[in-house]
């Protein structure tokens, strides 16, 4: 969970990893170096995972939930038993106090590795990580790290998103589609991935608009119905979103609208309205780094994966979506895939009629997750 970086700051930890600024394209590699430290292994029957959620897997769908699929699926790939896995739940990320009770219960109860999974752990997980050297931290979403047992993990969801939108394009028939955001245009996250969702419609429908409803919180299941509501009213009549329940989607199927997820499938939420979802598989990443933990190799290198590692796609797509639309969808992905397709290249304009990105450059992964402020041209704040 994201609010807005200082750009200084976000920049030149961005720039740490393996990423480019403005001008070039972005590397593929995943993670970032750092120096290495030697540790040692810790034996299967020995090893404990523990992992903070802001939410509760138990909902079904969303964002704790997709992380505790990963989390599953990392127990089920390295055959660890269910009591080697201690999950806190419900930690609210604006708490300190919460979050700083809930991880060293983690390391109480022996955990070696601890996943962060919100942004707001993360000046509590870096300070954890200082007072704990033997523990490894692993934090979602953020920025900070240190190169020895505390790291951050993201990826390249935005590609997903592009995605998702060219279902949404074809399938509006107003051609005005409403996204409820959890966060304003500070927030470059949720500001990239709105953009990136607003490219995708204009791929296929240069004459929708994407009207933008700010909720200024990431998890209320009231806010946010009541945003898609907001949107509904005013003729959209394809609710996309950048929240963690799925309030947005039930908003819009219970006015006979369409709309497009996120984080998990959530078909079975809404399954008159749901085109599909940009989704994660966070299992790729906490397989990964939970063998290396285990193996003693973990580097504490910042990860950021994409389409390419796994670890972000869409859902299926439903039969609601508009004929074609697999199609389009295909031909886009793989370019994505081929790198023929970089998401945000060339000449692009935002809703201001700024150029913001010229002929011939390549914004950054580092300007697209940490500096990010400005809308596309097809988008409007509402």
């Amino acid at each position: 969970m994201k609010k807005k970086l200082l750009s200084l700051i976000l920049t030149a930890v961005m720039a740490a990893s393996v990423l480019t600024a403005c001008g070039t394209a972005d590397s593929k590699d995943s993670s970032t170096a750092t120096e290495s430290t030697e540790k040692e292994a810790i034996a299967l029957e020995d090893f404990k995972v523990g992992v903070i959620h802001i939410g509760d897997p138990a909902d079904g769908s969303g964002y704790s939930f997709t992380h505790d699929q990963g989390i599953v699926e990392m127990q089920e790939e390295l055959g660890l038993e269910d009591s080697q896995v201690i999950r806190k739940n419900n930690i609210a990320d604006g708490d300190a106090v919460a979050t700083r009770t809930a991880i060293e219960e983690c390391i109480e109860e022996g955990c070696q590795l601890i996943f962060g999974t919100s942004w707001g752990y993360m000046d509590t997980m870096e300070e954890l990580a200082e007072e704990y050297p033997e523990v490894m931290f692993s934090h979602a979403t953020g920025y900070k790290s240190n190169g020895t047992n505390f790291n951050n993990y993201f990826g390249r969801i935005y590609q997903a998103r592009f995605l998702s939108g060219i279902a949404a394009g074809m399938k509006t028939e107003t051609d005005k589609i409403g996204y409820v955001a959890a966060m304003d245009n500070q927030n470059s996250e949720v500001t990239g991935g709105i953009n990136a969702f607003a490219m995708g419609v204009e791929s296929v429908n240069p004459d929708a608009v994407i009207y933008v409803k700010v909720t200024n919180t990431w998890f209320d299941p009231t806010l946010e119905g009541q945003a898609a509501e907001a949107l509904l009213d005013m003729g959209c009549d394809v609710i996309a979103q950048h929240q963690d329940t799925t309030a947005p989607q039930l908003a819009a199927q219970n006015r006979g609208a369409w709309s497009c997820g996120y984080n998990s499938d959530m078909t079975k939420d809404a399954p008159k309205a749901h085109l599909t979802a940009p989704i994660w598989n966070w299992g790729v990443y906490y397989t990964l780094t939970a063998k290396a933990v285990m193996e003693g190799t973990w580097d504490a290198a910042n990860y950021y994966g994409g389409m390419d590692d796994g670890l972000v796609d869409i859902s299926p797509l439903s039969e609601n979506c508009a004929e074609g639309t697999a199609e389009k969808i295909e031909e886009a992905r793989a370019k994505i895939l081929d790198g023929s397709l970089k998401i945000f290249e060339g000449s692009l304009f935002d809703n201001e009629g700024n150029e913001v990105c010229k002929e011939g450059e390549t914004i950054s992964d580092a300007d697209i997750t940490g500096n990010m402020t400005w809308y596309y041209k097809n988008v409007e704040v509402k």
